[in-house]
């Protein structure tokens, strides 16, 4: 999780915690106008605590003595705000803190700094809020994977079945997403005519990631190279095209899909090398799609290029005819 994402998140979390201080006030100065008396009762209380905790360090060997006093003194006076409230048909809770999340207090975390389930969920949110992914996921995830769309026969060129090539395809993805926290240097390489799967993959990946709290982006190449050139090239590029650029960069997975759609010219190579150049050298991982051969991708791309991808990245083939 980048971190200015999670300072934002926490930063909204204390926005909720003084909005619900703030509404608490509202309440309490509403019913005090209207019953004084409850006024009287919480001021009485608090200077109970008050005075509680200077009476035990000036008689310490009183301490219980002094603790049971002051519960007793206290109950008696909740009970009768509790009366008060009652007979005024006002619940027992209205003048107490409304928090959105009780379990965590608003704060995020649980005890021993543990992240509260609406926190992981809050960073499921952002994650596919920034991803380019949300609607794509919705049908594109491996709830809707068929095998049966891939055919089961062999053609006279291919050693194995789409549906087996699919089968050791999706076994690869598995593991990816299973191992994607390991430190073991996997990007994967989609390549294959059209229609036959990759974005699909692609998707389902990134769904499964997503719900795990990751930062997933999606682009298309053209997309990618749009994004490099709005914060290279205006003259005043905005705060939101810098943290598009920079997101490329940190982001857990980064999806290029449909690498060669591109212009390809020398600011698209350069760029497309120093996005991938840098994820590997800070360990981010990639997953690639592409209608291109190995060999045309050779002769499209720099020798720098060619050379990241075939030492760096597990090329998959997808095989069989367009189930579109």
């Amino acid at each position: 999780m980048n971190e200015a994402k999670l300072r934002e998140i926490l930063l909204k979390y204390e926005r909720i915690r003084d909005n619900a201080k703030f509404n608490l006030e509202v309440r309490k100065n509403k019913i005090y106008k209207k019953i004084p008396r409850i006024k009287e009762i919480d001021d009485k209380i608090f200077q109970i605590g008050l005075s509680l905790s200077k009476a035990v360090l000036m008689s310490p060997e009183k301490r219980e003595e002094i603790i049971q006093k002051a519960k007793i003194e206290m109950n008696k006076l909740k009970k009768e705000k509790n009366h008060i409230l009652t007979t005024n048909n006002i619940p027992l809770d209205y003048l107490e803190i409304k928090y959105k999340c009780e379990k965590c207090k608003d704060t995020g975390f649980i005890k021993n700094g543990i992240k509260c389930d609406c926190l992981k969920q809050e960073l499921i949110n952002n994650a596919y809020k920034i991803s380019n992914l949300s609607k794509m996921v919705e049908k594109e995830n491996f709830n809707h994977f068929d095998i049966n769309l891939f055919s089961d026969k062999k053609s006279d060129d291919e050693e194995i079945s789409p549906r087996e090539n699919m089968w050791h395809i999706y076994s690869i993805c598995e593991n990816f997403i299973l191992n994607f926290d390991e430190n073991n240097d996997e990007n994967l390489l989609f390549y294959g005519n059209t229609g036959l799967g990759k974005t699909f993959m692609c998707s389902c990946i990134a769904k499964e990631l997503l719900d795990k709290g990751k930062i997933v982006i999606y682009k298309t190449a053209y997309d990618l190279i749009e994004v490099a050139k709005s914060y290279k090239f205006e003259k005043q590029f905005s705060s939101t095209d810098k943290e598009n650029y920079k997101i490329l960069f940190e982001c857990d997975l980064l999806i290029i899909d449909d690498l060669g759609t591109e212009i390809i010219n020398t600011f698209s190579t350069s760029e497309i090398f120093n996005i991938i150049n840098s994820r590997l050298i800070e360990n981010k991982k990639t997953i690639i799609s592409t209608n291109l051969s190995p060999a045309q991708i050779a002769s499209t791309y720099t020798e720098r290029i060619f050379s990241r991808l075939i030492s760096y990245f597990r090329m998959l083939r997808f095989i069989g005819e367009d189930i579109r």
